[in-house]
This record gives C-alpha cells, structure tokens and sequence, in this order.
C-alpha cells in the first residue's frame, strides 16, 4: 500500500527513498499487505461457496508473489511449462493448477500429467487429439474442460480482447458441443469442466455475466446429454484503476455469479490477475536529465520500454508522481528512458515538480510490467523489492551486464 507521509511516498511504513538508496534504480516495489488485501478480497466474496481462486501468473510470477498467494490457499492459472516450474518451486499445489494457453508443446503436457495438474483447459481440436496421444503413452488419463470462445464483445484493447470469434483464442462456441462429445469418447481423456475467458482489464462486468449465460446454457445441453461437468471456470479479466477508471466491485460481480449459477452442482473457478497484482506495486526510477525544449520538454529518466512496455505496447496511461516535492516550481514533461526509439517514453504531457537527480514512481505498475520486460539494448532488467511493514526484501536480484552473454559464444 502506497502513501505519502510527511512529504515522502511510501510502501507500507517504508520511504522509497530508502529502498532507491539501498537496492537502486530502477527497481520494482510491491506491498506484500496490498497483495494480500487483493487476495482475500476474491477469496471472502466466495466464501461459503464451492470456489476456487485461482491466480492468472501471468500477470506476475515472482516466486515471493506465487509463494505468498499459496500459503494463503490460491490456486493457479498457467499457460507455459515455465510457469508450472515456477508455481512448484514456490510451494504451489499442482493440483490447484490449470494450463490454458493455445500451444501447449507435448513435453510440457507431459510435464502437467506428470506433475498432477487440475486441468487442461484445451483450445482447440488438435490439441485434444494430441493430449489424448500423451495421454495414452504415459498410461494416464488427462482432465480437460474445453475453453470455449462465446464470442462476446469485453469492451477493452484489442490487443487484450480474447472472446470474440476473430481471436486466437478457445474453441468456437458453435463447435463446442461435438467436441464433448468426442472428447467422451476417448478413453485418455476424463471431462470434467468448462472454460470462458474473454478478455482483461474489463471496467464493467456486464460481459463477463453475458458470457456466463452462454457458458450456463452449454453446461444444460452437455447435462441433457447425459455429460455432467464438475467445475465452471470463467476465467479473469476484471480491470483496476490506472487513472480515472471505475473497476467492477468484485463482491458484486461474484455474487451475480452464483446468483446465475443457482442450483447447478458446479464448483466455480475464477482466475484474477492485474486484479490481484496490478496496484500493488510501482516502478521506481531516477531522473539522469531535464532537457528542455520549444515543442516538449523531457524528463530523461533511467527506466525505459525493456523494464515497463505497456506504454509503448497498448498506450497504457500510468500515474507518475514525484516520490518528494523537490520545492520547485512545475512543468510540463513528456517521461522517457535511454532505449534508441521513439517509443520508449513511461508518459507524455506529465506535470512535475522535479530537478534532476529526483525519484519518480510509475503507479499500478504490479501487472504486466516487470514480467514483460526484457533486456533490449543490452539492459540489465531491474531488481524487484517486497516490502512487509517495516521491512523489506529484496525477491529477484539487479541482473549483472554479464549475465547479459553469458550463454552466448565467440565464433571458433
């Protein structure tokens, strides 16, 4: 939780400026009570219910974040055998673990069925056929729900848009029934659920329900049938406030859910991600230069594009503030890193208090930003802070410039 205090901005009891001084910039910052409070948010508002909250890892899958949401009971929603490595080397429960994604290699299904996942939630025809295959050689039977596209519109970026019939994403929702039915047939594979994700940072819930009523209805036809599934998992998606959003209230968007389920003998499942993670945490960087200039003015700072991209990827808006009032007077800067493009700005038209040499917070910077980033320009990635109170921990280490080739090799 971030605030300012005496003039200072602050990650729970702790100045930002005594994290710069003692881990540098740029650097993450997280607040372990704000990723907590996040958590148990989704959590209560399933309470008394068949449900389980399973984390979107994407977003973020720092081992001291998968950690702390494990001991608290969370499941996981992966799309990479990277990302199932991850959740067992914090402590995870691989069975409260279900792989989406639309490419699943065999290795990494043999990996999950090894591992005792939950589920797959497969995408596609031939992704069945090839699980059914592995499935077969290792003398297992695969848990499937079929991620099916209801073709409804989330109302988000394009980029960011799953659940319409144009995306990559899910089975289309008119083939979805033969597909069960297939899928019962194989002896390989067990059914046990079904899957709808249509999409991320959604500031309404309203298409989330209109995708539940299509997903409800299949869920009737298959039970007609005589295929009775075990759980409904309707995926993430649910927005936060980056700068003058109104985000869903999760307590009422869930209990829409189990109104809309009523009676139906179904576990729920529900996947949050920048939801849980996205406004827990900060980019921490330094003005290196001020250049001033007759159609813009920059502040020249020592993050770029490789350490947060989602400005330059989606437009993304990201509140920056000065972490103290330097005392002079403001103006108008576009914020920009050292990467050569013209792309590489935090944000454009920011009005600041600063001299050089001052510390700036990029806000709601937990979600999609430090798991994006990469060493472009030959830049070491940033260090990653949790602070816990009064404390704090340093979770991923500074990358050193020579970690930077190290796997590379001179020609002989």
């Amino acid at each position: 939780m971030f605030e300012f205090r005496n003039g200072s901005l602050h990650a729970e009891s702790v100045p930002l400026e005594a994290v710069a001084r003692e881990f540098g910039t740029p650097c993450y910052v997280y607040s372990r009570a704000a990723l907590a409070a996040a958590l148990a948010q989704f959590q209560s508002a399933c309470g008394g219910h068949d449900a389980l909250v399973c984390y979107a890892m994407k977003a973020n899958s720092n081992l001291a974040i998968l950690d702390l949401f494990a001991r608290t009971g969370a499941g996981f929603d992966i799309v990479s055998g990277g990302e199932l490595a991850r959740v067992i080397a914090a402590g995870g429960d691989p069975g409260k673990v279900i792989f989406s994604g639309v490419g699943k290699s065999a290795a990494e299904m043999r990996y999950a069925l090894k591992s005792g996942i939950l589920c797959f939630n497969v995408e596609s025809a031939a992704e069945l056929t090839r699980l059914a295959a592995v499935a077969g050689e290792m003398g297992r039977r695969a848990p499937v729900s079929f991620r099916v596209n209801p073709d409804v519109d989330a109302r988000t970026h394009p980029y960011i848009s799953t659940g319409l019939k144009e995306n990559k994403f899910g089975v289309e929702f008119g083939a979805a029934l033969e597909l069960y039915r297939a899928a019962t047939r194989m002896p390989q594979i067990e059914v046990v659920g079904i899957d709808c994700h249509i999409g991320s940072s959604l500031i309404e819930y309203a298409p989330l329900l209109e995708a539940l009523d299509k997903m409800l209805g299949l869920v009737d036809a298959l039970a007609a049938e005589g295929i009775r599934l075990r759980h409904l998992d309707l995926g993430g998606g649910l927005g936060i406030r980056y700068r003058d959003e109104s985000p869903p209230d999760v307590a009422a968007y869930i209990r829409g859910v189990f109104a809309r389920v009523g009676g139906r003998k179904l576990k729920l499942l529900f996947e949050p991600g920048r939801s849980l993670v996205g406004n827990a945490g900060l980019l921490l960087t330094r003005i290196e230069y001020l250049k001033p200039g007759a159609a813009r003015n920059f502040a020249v700072v020592d993050a770029a594009m490789n350490d947060l991209i989602r400005p330059a990827l989606y437009e993304a808006w990201h509140n920056i503030v000065a972490v103290r009032n330097s005392g002079v007077s403001g103006a108008v800067y576009d914020v920009v890193g050292p990467v050569c493009e013209s792309a590489d700005f935090l944000g454009k038209e920011r009005e600041l208090a600063v001299s050089e040499g001052d510390l700036l917070a990029v806000m709601s910077a937990g979600a999609y930003a430090m798991c994006m980033s990469s060493n472009y320009n030959s830049r070491p990635r940033a260090a990653e802070v949790m602070v816990d109170g009064e404390k704090t921990h340093l979770i991923r280490e500074r990358e050193r410039t020579e970690s930077l080739f190290a796997l590379e090799h001179l020609l002989l």
